[in-house]
């Protein structure tokens, strides 16, 4: 990823452990990009919409709202479907697996973290999602000059 596109991605850390959100934020600051934190599922919806991040780190086990139902909420919403979804998690049932895949997660990591994973797994979505928005771009500018040309 090239570092313009690194300084305009922003990270969303989701996780009601204190220590596991502070412990992930250091982490990422290997990677320039922004991060947001929300300490549960409701502040991280409320994050989402009124600041859409590049990426969502999201933990599963959390009081009120899960994060199951959490990425079911981003997932099913058409202006934040296109958020790519990590879910941290120190489970590893198959249930469990099967039921962050069927909520819509894009990819997984088991806790404990371990640092290299995390950070080659987030620069890899940073990447992906911004070639995901050149190529929308692409593909409006490229709809906009045939409708031109069709006038």
């Amino acid at each position: 990823m090239s570092p313009e596109e690194a300084q305009k991605s922003t990270v969303l850390v989701v996780d009601d452990n204190l220590q596991n959100l502070e412990l992930i934020t250091a982490y990422l600051e290997d990677v320039d990009c922004g991060i947001l934190s929300a300490e549960g599922g409701r502040e991280a919806l409320e994050v989402i919409q009124t600041t859409p991040p590049d990426l969502v780190l999201l933990d599963v086990m959390m009081p009120q709202i899960s994060g199951f139902e959490v990425c079911k909420q981003i997932k099913n919403d058409p202006k934040t479907a296109h958020i790519p979804v990590i879910m941290v998690t120190a489970l590893n049932e198959m249930g469990d697996i099967e039921r962050a895949i069927d909520s819509g997660t894009d990819d997984f990591l088991s806790k404990p973290v371990n640092k290299w994973e995390l950070l080659t797994r987030v620069r890899t979505m940073l990447k992906l999602k911004h070639l995901e928005d050149k190529l929308e771009r692409t593909l409006a500018y490229l709809n906009e000059m045939e409708q031109s040309a069709q006038q």
